[in-house]
């Protein structure tokens, strides 16, 4: 063979490799809502009252006069399931409707009235998972409220924050579609119009998702202001634990004083909330485990030094964290 006519080099051979390739970057974080289009349906009703016939079901009678079934049964002191008979008299409160189309999120029907949608959450009574449904009407402030607002409360309204997303952020879904499971990698796309499955249920145990100085604790400072949380002092860069088994709710930066966000939804109403972080490595629907890394520390949003914001909220509540969590002592 001719390579055997080749007499060997003299010195020592060192082989020459290619370079090692960089390693991909981590994907984009995906945010929990899309600002998708909202058709401005809503109209207001007059105050009626409604005798039930045979047949007849809470949600046929509130498409029929168009009003929400939760205004419908708040008004007769009606509990779930919504046991109605025939002859009973209702009586159809007055107000403003939206009718929900699917792939509408709550916040883009919010913004499309210009009205905040934690007060369209509560003034609607919904409750976890927060999944609204093709046909569903949603009570939304009169025009005349509306009208009266101040310059700073239309321009709040357009405003996100962690309540927003948590009961606002997940697209509508047709009347009997099921939410989707989720994810297993932050590398998998979830569809924008899909609508993420809860948890079934939580224990409510809980695990740092790091240790260090705590900077400022729960409640109210000595300024006045609120915290919702704790804010836990971190070298830049120290790794960010998932402090429970859940689902990504959120993973982005849309919230200016939280910077680096995201939001796990463990089930039965808790839902943990990090901050101030950056390399979110976690995609929104993405099944997570306590103790996996999620993002690292920073001093993104509206802080002056590196160091993580924990949340820890029961029912759209914050509570402390430090009850939750187990003593470092």
């Amino acid at each position: 063979m001719l390579s055997a006519c080749i007499p060997a080099p003299s010195g020592p051979r060192t082989a020459s490799r290619p370079p090692a390739a960089r390693p991909a970057p981590p994907p984009a974080p995906l945010t929990s809502w899309q600002p998708s289009a909202v058709a401005a349906n809503a109209a207001e009703i007059d105050a009626t009252r409604y005798i039930v016939r045979p047949g007849d079901t809470l949600s046929g009678i509130a498409r029929n006069t168009g009003a929400s079934i939760s205004a419908i049964a708040d008004a007769n002191n009606i509990a779930p399931p919504y046991i109605i008979r025939p002859g009973q008299v209702l009586d159809i409160p007055a107000g403003r409707y939206h009718e929900v189309q699917r792939g509408e999120t709550g916040i883009a029907i919010a913004r499309t009235y210009g009205v905040d949608w934690s007060e369209v959450a509560t003034l609607n009574r919904l409750e976890e998972p927060f999944i609204l449904r093709a046909g569903q009407r949603i009570l939304l402030p009169s025009t005349r409220a509306v009208a009266s607002m101040t310059r700073e409360q239309r321009a709040a309204a357009f405003d996100l924050d962690i309540d927003d997303i948590v009961t606002g952020g997940e697209p509508a879904l047709a009347e009997n579609e099921q939410a989707t499971p989720p994810i297993r990698t932050a590398q998998q796309v979830l569809p924008a119009d899909a609508a993420v499955r809860s948890p079934a249920n939580f224990a409510g145990q809980f695990g740092w998702p790091l240790t260090g100085r705590i900077l400022s604790p729960f409640g109210r400072g000595a300024e006045g202001q609120r915290n919702n949380g704790l804010n836990i002092g971190a070298v830049r860069g120290t790794p960010v634990l998932a402090s429970a088994d859940g689902v990504v709710l959120y993973a982005g930066d849309e919230i200016q004083v939280h910077g680096g966000l995201i939001l796990l939804n463990h089930g039965d109403g808790w839902i943990t909330a990090y901050a101030n972080m950056e390399d979110l490595q976690v995609a929104r629907g993405q099944r997570v485990e306590r103790g996996q890394v999620i993002a690292r520390a920073s001093d993104t949003g509206q802080v002056d030094q590196p160091q993580l914001h924990f949340e820890i909220r029961r029912n759209r509540q914050p509570v402390d964290p430090a009850l939750h969590l187990p003593d470092l002592s």
